[in-house]
């Protein structure tokens, strides 16, 4: 799945598409790639030098809803509701290639749970459990 299919699966645009590419997607398992640039705009003012540029957490969480919510097929729209167990590793910095897996634990109506884990080359570098809440995409004003 290309950056063209992810734009008609996720209803998300720039600068909120956190996701380059899908490698693998079945009904149980999405595993995504994020490439890590210093132009993204969150760098811009997350930490100022002399500090090194990092990838803030929030922003890896939500690359990992992302993913999640390919679980749902296209024309859904799906809020992330909650996080438990969210442990971070090692900074994401740029250059970095971010794999996102998240394989499904339930759904029950508009309701999923899912186990998400960020890597970088093959090094674990965030995990945790999220729900979302899903919508139809009409439903959503």
């Amino acid at each position: 799945m290309d950056i063209e299919a992810l734009k008609r699966a996720l209803p998300l645009g720039y600068p909120y598409l956190l996701l380059d590419r899908v490698l693998s997607r079945t009904e149980e398992e999405v595993v995504a790639q994020k490439c890590v640039t210093v132009n993204e705009p969150y760098f811009q003012g997350h930490f100022r030098p002399p500090f090194p540029s990092v990838m803030p957490g929030t922003m890896i969480l939500e690359g990992m809803a992302q993913t999640a919510g390919l679980l749902l097929g296209e024309g859904k729209l799906a809020v992330l509701a909650e996080v438990g167990r969210a442990r971070f590793r090692r900074p994401v910095v740029p250059g970095d290639r971010l794999t996102f897996r998240a394989k499904l634990l339930r759904r029950r109506g508009p309701v999923l749970q899912a186990q998400v884990q960020a890597e970088v080359e093959g090094e674990p570098v965030a995990e945790a459990e999220i729900t979302l809440v899903v919508r139809d995409v009409g439903e959503a004003r």
